[in-house]
């Protein structure tokens, strides 16, 4: 295993930053990881992990193990900084770029002249020159211009491009992008992805690096939206959604996805917004193709409304709570989204069942009428049975346990 003298910094332990530093401290490099909630600190301190991801547990026990990462609440000196932090939107569907600020201005400090700082965060185009911005407010002694002169730092963005489920084997195979603030910090950070990275590494500008990874993720929206769009019209229509795609799909030049309860994640349910709020005039379908996904849930909820009517009492049981299939990750689900307001709109006794979590999450704990329940006993006390996310776990289930119950089935699961 070659072996590394710099240190690197990943401010931010979530979802893409312990995985990354996870990797990189296995690789050979030396690794802080700090993040400002401390039961995510002494979480990573034990080895252990606060999320699911396939084999990272033993990543991160074997690097912890060996003393090439630690972790701490406040970043300190080191060679490369790697920014990890949430970019979630705020209200009107604006970029929150407080977290990537609060980040800069923490390591801001510790930068020495000749550091390479990545903002992995998917962000908006623009956001690396903001960082700039920032990092030359706090520290003057840099120059006017932290990238250029004799005290340079180098600057660049990488948005990371992993599937949640596979993001330690994606983040060595994938193809990276660097993207600099000049073609030095760009060639700079594309050296250091050549170190852990079996997929090629293409530089190119920070603007051009942002805008990819938000168009790569319009993509998949618009193209999501379009089968959701079909299952209402099939709906409307009397026609059975999956067997009209699997039909279409026959077409050599034709491969539409497969419709669900909505879009989730962090990145497909919010990136397009982010293209949308820098040029609004101009993408008009990105923007049609959020509101199509953004209102599938609406869609689904009066359905199972509609579907409680005919009991006096009704017993739903909503199954899967995570944004997509076999992972634990609830950010921006539209099943987490679904199973409330049919709780908080008295649809009926809900019973949500999630098999990646430990717990009834906190959004939906207190509820009136919700409990969180077991697929075993959501399957015996259920009038209304509503698939919402494909787990192998339900593909399992028995098709006569369903056979007196109303079945809504958002993921095409029992076909």
């Amino acid at each position: 295993m070659a072996r590394f003298d710099k240190t690197v910094c990943v401010v931010g332990l979530g979802y893409i930053g312990l995985p990354t530093a996870s990797l990189l401290a296995t690789r050979g490099y030396r690794v802080l990881g700090v993040d400002n909630d401390r039961r995510v600190v002494e979480a990573v301190q034990a080895g252990s992990l606060h999320f699911h991801e396939p084999d990272l547990d033993i990543l991160v026990a074997s690097a912890v193990g060996s003393g090439q990462l630690t972790a701490a609440c406040e970043p300190a000196a080191a060679d490369i900084f790697i920014i990890a932090v949430p970019t979630p939107f705020a209200d009107g569907h604006a970029p929150d770029m407080s977290y990537v600020e609060a980040a800069t201005r923490a390591l801001a400090p510790h930068l020495q002249p000749g550091n390479l700082l990545i903002l992995e965060s998917t962000s908006p185009v623009g956001a690396t020159e903001q960082v700039a911005g920032w990092l030359a407010q706090e520290r003057p002694d840099l120059g006017p211009d932290v990238t250029r002169g004799s005290k340079r730092i180098h600057l660049a963005h990488s948005p990371e491009r992993v599937l949640p489920g596979r993001v330690l084997q994606e983040l060595v195979i994938n193809d990276r992008i660097v993207g600099g603030i000049d073609p030095e910090s760009a060639e700079a950070g594309a050296e250091f992805y050549r170190t852990f990275t079996a997929g090629t590494v293409f530089t190119t500008k920070a603007r051009t690096a942002e805008l990819s990874k938000l168009a790569e993720n319009a993509f998949r929206d618009v193209n999501i939206a379009y089968a959701n769009e079909l299952s209402l019209i099939c709906e409307r229509l009397g026609v059975n959604v999956w067997e009209l795609i699997q039909l279409a799909n026959r077409h050599p030049r034709v491969n539409i996805l497969q419709p669900g309860p909505g879009v989730g994640g962090h990145c497909i349910a919010v990136d397009p917004w982010f293209i949308v709020h820098s040029a609004p005039e101009q993408s008009r379908l990105i923007r049609t193709a959020r509101e199509v996904n953004d209102g599938k849930p609406r869609w689904v909820i009066d359905q199972v409304k509609q579907a409680a009517e005919r009991f006096k009492d009704p017993v739903i049981a909503c199954l899967g709570l995570a944004f997509k299939a076999n992972i634990d990750d609830l950010r921006e689900s539209p099943a987490l989204a679904i199973t409330e307001a049919l709780a908080r709109e008295g649809a009926g006794d809900i019973l949500a069942v999630e098999p990646y979590v430990r717990e009834c999450p906190k959004r939906l704990a207190g509820l009136a009428k919700l409990r969180f329940a077991g697929v075993e006993e959501a399957l015996e006390k259920a009038d209304i049975v509503l698939l919402l996310v494909d787990h192998d776990r339900f593909r399992t289930i028995d098709r006569q346990r369903l056979a007196r119950k109303v079945l809504i089935d958002t993921r095409g699961l029992f076909g």
